[in-house]
């Protein structure tokens, strides 16, 4: 069957089909790439960790052959098989909710959107696992059915194996669908290869989405719905160029930023902004910061309200000023605690918070807070703003951004302690901190204003500097949607003083 069989998808007109059911394939249909080894490779990564990926990576030129010279079918199975392997069905759940969803709404194609979205009835039959994609074609796409292979498991656990009828190409595509519909026929049949011919074959009409590397991907401001959380240590889609890259780098990178997390611990803090840009982590200071509190005028620390980014907040604004700034937060890991150059106080988000003991870390001299989100809508993170207004007119906000281009150095699901690692394993990190002014006596607390209003207006100059927009989500919304948890890291009861990072 020639492909000139079925016209291309622009020739699908996409009005008044509020009452038609589409069905879709996903690689080369929905989105514009033909290959789904980033987005297994993003699972090896995330679940399986360096090793994985690596035999991952090995294993492709041989899927490669038999997807090309043997069948669809053996090639997947085999990126299935590597990938899943031994693998908890849970881990893989957590990453195609947490993670996948960035880069799958970052390669959507713009002409198959456009039909598929104007459908009042939508369904994709991919190749892919129903595991891997369901949980952003369903919140993100507005997908009523996703028909995709399904995967064997054992204890929870994946055994790597699929189930009957094995991948869905071909007639297995074709059989699935006429299961889901019966006797009826979808108005409307979207795919990309000779493979999908089968399907479309059963829909009233069907398009094939022809090959368009430099078509550009719709803007994820048309998605149904924004995609706000995403978790995950990669910055870049691994495609098998850039997994290669990152395994040659990763032993560099590592030995890299145990020299920079050394650096930042043991030099003096006046010296370690210049040993940063030495090993190529750039520290671009924006504003005026404040000079160091004169403590024989019985005044006031300044507190510093910054911005959350990632744990090593603190330990920029310290690198930013030239000295080090003891720093208020909570939920940190052991290894974070140990490495870190600066005194912090370990608040505990079940107890209320000690009010004479950080009146008292401010009269000794300046303090810093990152409190996470830059609208702390969350009841105890405003409260944590909002009790620093009380205690000090001497409020300064700070606006914090880092840029990373191969690790991120942040991660809701996995283990918090590698953060500072992820992050200065970049090749070259960069943190810029920007000074705004410092809060006039009208907006304080003496001058009659609530602690929470200061705490909200803190925050709002802060999102416009940053130019973010609000929004309601507090940070359990956060890891409740990542991980499936609180946030919380446990911590041993009578910790309350220490050197960490933040």
């Amino acid at each position: 069957m020639a492909i000139t069989t079925f016209p291309s998808v622009d020739k699908c007109a996409s009005i008044g089909r509020e009452k038609d059911t589409v069905i879709a394939d996903m690689d080369g249909t929905l989105l514009r790439g033909r290959s789904s080894f980033p987005y297994f490779a993003l699972v090896a990564f995330e679940v399986g960790g360096v090793l994985r990926l690596l035999i991952l990576l090995l294993s492709s030129p041989l899927a490669g052959l038999l997807y090309y010279f043997v069948s669809e079918s053996a090639g997947i199975q085999v990126l299935i098989f590597v990938t899943f392997a031994g693998m908890k069905v849970s881990d893989v759940e957590s990453v195609a909710r947490a993670v996948l969803p960035k880069f799958y709404s970052e390669d959507l194609h713009p002409e198959s959107w456009k039909v598929f979205s104007s459908c009042g009835k939508r369904c994709v039959l991919t190749a892919n696992p129903r595991v891997m994609v369901e949980a952003f074609l369903k919140d993100f796409l507005g997908a009523d059915l996703v028909l995709g292979t399904e995967i064997e498991s054992y204890k929870g656990r994946a055994t790597g194996f699929v189930k009957k009828p094995g991948v869905l190409v071909g007639k297995n595509k074709a059989d699935a669908l006429k299961n889901a519909f019966g006797e009826s026929k979808p108005e409307i049949g979207l795919g990309d290869r000779h493979t999908d011919f089968p399907f479309l074959a059963l829909c009233k009409e069907g398009y094939i989405v022809p090959p368009k590397p430099e078509v550009k991907a719709v803007t994820t401001s048309k998605l149904p719905k924004p995609i706000i959380f995403h978790d995950g240590r990669l910055v870049q889609k691994p495609t098998p160029l850039m997994s290669l890259l990152i395994l040659l780098w990763i032993p560099i990178g590592f030995i890299l930023a145990c020299l920079r997390i050394a650096a930042g611990s043991l030099l003096p803090m006046p010296v370690v902004y210049y040993a940063f840009w030495a090993l190529g982590v750039r520290v671009i200071i924006k504003g005026t910061p404040p000079p160091p509190v004169n403590k024989s005028n019985n005044k006031s620390g300044v507190l510093f309200i910054c911005s959350h980014r990632i744990l090593l907040d603190p330990i920029f604004l310290s690198t930013a000023l030239g000295r080090p700034i003891p720093a208020v937060t909570y939920s940190v890991s052991r290894l974070s605690e140990i490495i870190s150059p600066i005194k912090t106080v370990r608040l505990n988000r079940d107890r209320d918070l000690d009010a004479s003991m950080i009146k008292k870390l401010l009269q000794e001299g300046d303090l810093a807070i990152c409190p996470e989100g830059t609208t702390c809508r969350e009841p105890f993170l405003l409260r944590f703003s909002a009790l620093f207004a009380e205690l000090t007119d001497e409020l300064v906000p700070v606006a914090m951004v880092n840029k990373m281009s191969m690790f991120h150095g942040t991660t809701a699901r996995g283990w918090k302690g590698m953060d500072p690692f992820y992050f200065f394993m970049n090749p070259s990190p960069a943190y810029e901190v920007t000074f705004l002014n410092k809060l006039p006596h009208e907006l304080t607390c003496n001058a009659g204003k609530s602690s929470h209003e200061v705490a909200n207006y803190i925050q709002r100059v802060i999102a416009a500097t940053l130019s973010y927009e609000c929004t309601s989500f507090t940070r359990k919304d956060k890891y409740r949607a990542l991980a499936g948890n609180d946030g919380i890291v446990v911590e041993k009861p009578k910790i309350q003083k220490s050197i960490m990072g933040c």
